[in-house]
């Protein structure tokens, strides 16, 4: 994948109709989603329990653009190579969910798949500062893991503009996730990201069948930063 930092839309599929993933998969896509983002809990490293790598490798034969797989779970290191093997093409790991960050991240580059670190509410920025250089992208959580739908929090904006400084010129995307929507958005890419993680804000009102008002919905965020 080229590096650029052109605004990126990926839907969390969590917020999907989970009877009918493929054709939700591909509904967001021909509505003008760039990555598919995935949701994946332990009920341990955070309140939920959602999908293995046979799930993920389901999903894989549906998508078509980039498929973002963002691990909540802990330990993390034994399922990398699973979830690599699934079909991700980046994987996304906490940087609070085991003792060795850096091993961790060598691992999923040793894999071949481009590599992210998560960063929880109540993390600061300096704890990703030593392993910039053996990441792709580094997730800003604005919302406490776990659950969709949750509401937005505005602390974290302050926390994008210090990864942003600190990342320079160097080819890392800044992704958010968490309350993402036409009046969040705009903060969070004037504060420095340019991958946005919406659920609810993507699927709110539309369905498999009724496509449109994903595109709809993807255009409100897109217009909300551009007017802005």
């Amino acid at each position: 994948m080229t590096f650029d930092r052109r605004l990126r839309i990926a839907p969390s599929i969590l917020s999907a109709d989970f009877a009918d993933f493929g054709r939700e998969i591909r509904a967001t896509e021909d509505q003008g989603a760039d990555w598919v983002h995935v949701d994946v809990m332990d009920g341990h490293f955070v309140p939920n329990l959602t999908f293995g790598p046979p799930a993920v490798k389901a999903f894989r034969r549906h998508v078509t653009t980039f498929m973002d797989v963002h691990l909540m779970i802990a330990p993390v290191d034994p399922f990398i190579e699973a979830y690599a093997e699934a079909g991700a093409d980046m994987i996304t790991v906490h940087v609070e969910a085991g003792p060795h960050i850096h091993r961790t991240l060598q691992a999923i580059r040793a894999t071949g798949r481009m590599a992210g670190v998560a960063l929880n509410p109540g993390t600061p920025a300096e704890a990703v500062e030593h392993v910039l250089d053996l990441c792709d992208m580094v997730l800003v959580m604005s919302v406490n893991p776990g659950f969709g739908g949750q509401k937005f929090i505005h602390s974290q904006i302050a926390k994008i503009e210090r990864l942003r400084a600190m990342i320079g010129d160097r080819p890392i995307h800044i992704q958010v996730d968490g309350g993402v929507d036409p009046d969040t958005a705009p903060l969070v890419v004037r504060a420095g990201a340019d991958v946005l993680v919406a659920g609810s804000a993507v699927f709110r009102g539309g369905s498999a069948d009724t496509p449109e008002v994903y595109g709809r919905n993807m255009r409100a965020i897109r217009e909300a930063v551009a007017a802005a």
